[in-house]
């Protein structure tokens, strides 16, 4: 397969282990991926975790701000076949046309559930036990082509954001080696996905927010699926508490949102018990353990504020 010309699409970290993969194996051309950012009080100029790898390995390296408007580049190239994963923007009909064996994507979920950009956070919100990669051709709707192969993982009560897009990206790359020969042999099968599906759309601000006026599981599952990043949070007092990890117990309440703290213990009460903070970020402040941040607070006066 290294006599295959590829391009790679793609931008973050989840997309590395896809790109490496393709180096070893094939004959990657060129790696598309989005504009350097300025990133930190200095605004350092940041190149994508694509990009570094891309360097390395002495590709040639595209960052189109919109690729639906600048893919000239593209059409000079003999390409045998695209692979995106996480890029970041819609792909135009141009460019799908151009690779002799079409484009492939590698998605985060068992489609066609959860097409999208934050698959795997919906499912972890959702409570699923599982999910997985779908490796799939790539048409002009947003993960609507047919699929070619899917790699189911379970989702644990450990797992979080971070701990299921570490797993999903190794998978999706080990997921596509498998896939690669057919593609590129023309063998490969496809399955036309149906009707039945559903969206995970990007999550706004909105969405970070608890809401205790609903059941424990559903606020343990909401704090799991925003660890590591952005991270779920409360208002308590009118000043925002950032909630990495907690645990809830299915306890007798008097009344939701209150702060429940009992000597190195701090809770909130939902529907149907109390979640137990258990490591929090307050604003403006690291992140630390419930222990330290109750040491640093009047627990009398605390209880009395209003949790929103």
């Amino acid at each position: 397969m290294k006599n295959k010309n590829v391009v790679f699409m793609g931008t973050p970290d989840f997309a590395v282990p896809v790109l490496k993969m393709l180096i070893e194996k094939t004959n990657v051309i060129m790696v598309v991926t989005k504009p350097d950012k300025r990133v930190g009080r200095n605004k350092e100029l940041t190149f994508s975790p694509v990009k570094r790898v891309a360097l390395e390995n002495n590709i040639a390296v595209f960052q189109p701000i919109k690729i639906r408007n600048d893919y000239k580049k593209l059409t000079k190239e003999k390409i045998d076949l695209i692979v995106t994963c996480a890029y970041g923007q819609i792909i135009p009909k141009e460019v799908l046309d151009l690779p002799k064996y079409g484009c492939i994507n590698v998605h985060a979920s068992i489609l066609p559930k959860y097409r999208g950009a934050a698959p795997i956070q919906w499912a972890i919100i959702n409570g699923d036990k599982e999910t997985g990669v779908t490796i799939m051709y790539m048409d002009e709707g947003m993960d609507t082509g047919d699929i070619i192969s899917i790699s189911k993982i379970a989702i644990s009560s450990e797992d979080n954001v971070g701990t299921m897009h570490d797993k999903l990206s190794i998978l999706g790359a080990k997921a596509l080696e498998k896939d690669l020969k057919s593609i590129l042999d023309g063998s490969v099968m496809r399955t036309k996905q149906g009707e039945n599906w559903t969206l995970a759309p990007m999550i706004k601000r909105e969405d970070e927010h608890l809401d205790f006026n609903d059941y424990g599981k559903n606020i343990i599952n909401k704090i799991r699926a925003f660890n590591p990043w952005p991270l779920a949070n409360t208002l308590i007092d009118n000043k925002e508490i950032k909630i990495i990890e907690a645990e809830f117990k299915n306890e007798k309440i008097d009344k939701v949102g209150s702060i429940i703290i009992d000597k190195e213990k701090m809770g909130i009460s939902c529907l149907d018990g109390i979640v137990y903070l258990k490591k929090v970020k307050p604003f403006g402040k690291k992140e630390m353990s419930i222990e330290s941040f109750l040491n640093g607070i009047n627990k009398k006066e605390y209880i009395k504020k209003v949790v929103s």
